[in-house]
This record gives structure tokens, C-alpha cells and sequence, in this order.
């Protein structure tokens, strides 16, 4: 992206706060097990691995919940998303290189179910940030190097 703070959208914010709260309640749930698990009572190999994977599961939700955390305080203080040029959250309407237009928004979350979505760090996404209505930029696909003109944003 831009190297300093990064702007975010309401809706990413959401989605990550979303997410958060998940990654808390399974957290909790993971770490219950633990707790409830140790003492004094002799285990096989099989308890002791299970154990093991417990604590990765540990590791690798707290990592994931400290990211999510500084990407929050991120936007915090990066403030509201750039309306004249593309950025994470920016909503934009493209003209592709076969003259087919597109109406996208750009993320950080990528959403199968979420057919206007372009990721920040995808080609296209990359090519877009910003970018201002009339540019045209330059994006590696599958197919080669091809280009679209951003037509407009919001």
C-alpha cells in the first residue's frame, strides 16, 4: 500500500471487528481447555500432542488478533479513506481493455461472495491506489500485462 497509515472503510472495519470478536470467543474456548486440562493426571502421548496443537492454536490466534488490532488503530489514525484519489475502501468504476466497465471496491478482505471486490494487494488492486479519475494503469494477469482507465470513483 502507501507505506504510511492506511486509511480504512466503514465496512472493513466492521468486518474486522467481526472477525476480532470470533478469533476472542475461539480463543477462549481454546484456552479453557488448557486450563482444564493439565494438573496432575498422567497422559499418553496423544494428550500431550493435543496439548501442543492447543497452544499453537494459542499462538496463532493471539498473532492474529494483535494484527487485526494494530490495523484498527491503523485507520484509526490514518482517518477516513481519500475521496479524489483510489485507496483501501474507495469504491471506483473501471474500463478494462476489452471496453467492459466495472463498478469495484477496494478491500483488504478478500470475500468470495463479494464479486466487486478487489483486494488492495492484488494486481489490479495494487495498479488502482492513487490512482484519479481518467489515469490509466498497467496490471499483470493470468493472460499478461493489460490496462484499464479508472472512469470514476464513488
Amino acid at each position: 500500500m502507501t507505506g504510511g497509515p492506511e486509511p480504512i472503510s466503514a465496512v472493513a472495519r466492521e468486518e474486522f471487528e467481526r472477525e476480532l470478536a470470533d478469533l476472542r470467543t475461539e480463543r477462549e474456548a481454546v484456552a479453557v481447555t488448557l486450563r482444564g486440562g493439565g494438573g496432575d493426571e498422567v497422559g499418553d502421548r496423544a494428550d500431550q500432542a493435543d496439548e501442543l496443537q492447543r497452544g499453537d492454536d494459542l499462538d496463532r490466534l493471539d498473532a492474529r488478533i494483535r494484527e487485526i488490532e494494530g490495523r484498527l488503530e491503523e485507520g484509526a489514525v490514518a482517518g477516513a479513506p481519500s475521496a479524489d484519489a483510489v485507496g483501501v475502501g474507495s469504491s471506483v468504476t473501471v474500463r478494462f481493455a476489452d471496453g467492459t466497465e466495472s463498478a469495484l471496491r477496494i478491500g483488504e478482505l478478500a470475500n468470495a461472495l463479494d464479486a466487486a471486490l478487489v483486494t488492495a494487494d492484488s494486481p489490479l488492486g495494487r495498479a488502482l491506489l492513487g490512482h484519479r479519475a481518467g489515469d490509466t494503469v498497467t496490471y499483470d494477469t493470468p493472460a499478461g500485462r493489460t490496462t484499464a482507465v479508472v472512469v470514476a470513483l464513488g
